[in-house]
């Protein structure tokens, strides 16, 4: 068997923001397996003539596996394409468990995940000279249980920036918890709908309106919130292009 499954990120939806390598393991492929609710069709245009094209969105992880399995053992290529980037909330480990468990060989190519597509189109940055250096990426614990100490009002007592997905329909007790947590009402709050889709939006808000926003958007689902405690006012410069900091490419001075 020389068969091998690649894992592809697509990105968070323009077809353009897929990696050049994932681009070209789905024109490569005999399988294209892709998430039909979360990637558009015209991520996955560019399969070969002749390659098998399936939504994903109907089926269990056995009829997933089964179709992985089944092209790998007849040698050929197959591409698993999930939204944004596969590792972050991509449910891949539980996939990998199975090829590995059945002797297929597998790879990851990374893609861009909505929160940076989100902040590009906001002309936003998580990190600031003299501000929040850190970015954590969570969600809520709604629907997925979450680890006692990582709840939303334990990250905001940090003060750094946050990227907080599948939240859409815990708006209002996201907001809480971050405001009980210490951030105040007016922090700066980007909030992302389908980025990169047709229709797509990023609007920009702030903490104490973050569910109200929410609710006249009428955003259920594919929402993004950027949490940015001091982007807007911070004024301090960095020190990789300061005139008096030197590095071995160019002296102070």
């Amino acid at each position: 068997m020389a068969g091998k499954v690649w894992f592809i990120g697509a990105g968070p939806g323009d077809p353009e923001l897929i990696t050049v390598k994932g681009a070209r393991l789905i024109g490569q492929a005999d399988l294209v397996l892709y998430a039909g609710s979360l990637v558009p069709r015209e991520v996955v245009a560019g399969a070969r003539p002749g390659a098998r094209v399936e939504d994903s969105s109907p089926l269990t992880l056995e009829q997933t596996h089964a179709l992985l399995l089944g092209t790998a053992r007849a040698g050929g290529l197959a591409a698993r394409v999930h939204t944004g980037d596969p590792t972050l909330y991509g449910a891949i480990h539980e996939q990998t468990a199975l090829l590995d468990r059945d002797g297929v060989a597998w790879e990851i190519v990374p893609g861009v995940t909505a929160a940076f597509a989100a902040a590009a189109e906001a002309g936003a940055s998580f990190t600031v000279p003299g501000g929040s250096q850190s970015l954590v990426i969570t969600r809520t614990g709604r629907n997925t249980g979450m680890p006692g100490n990582q709840g939303l009002r334990g990250f905001a007592a940090h003060g750094c920036a946050l990227a907080l997905y599948l939240a859409a329909n815990d708006a209002v007790a996201a907001q809480e918890e971050l405001m009980a947590g210490g951030l105040p009402g007016t922090t700066r709050v980007v909030l992302g709908h389908k980025v990169g889709w047709p229709g797509g939006s990023v609007q920009e808000t702030t903490l104490e309106h973050l569910a109200a926003a929410t609710r006249e958007a009428g955003i259920t689902r594919q929402a993004i919130y950027l949490v940015l405690p001091d982007a807007p006012g911070c004024k301090a410069r960095s020190h990789l292009y300061h005139p008096e900091h030197g590095h071995i490419f160019r002296p102070a001075g």
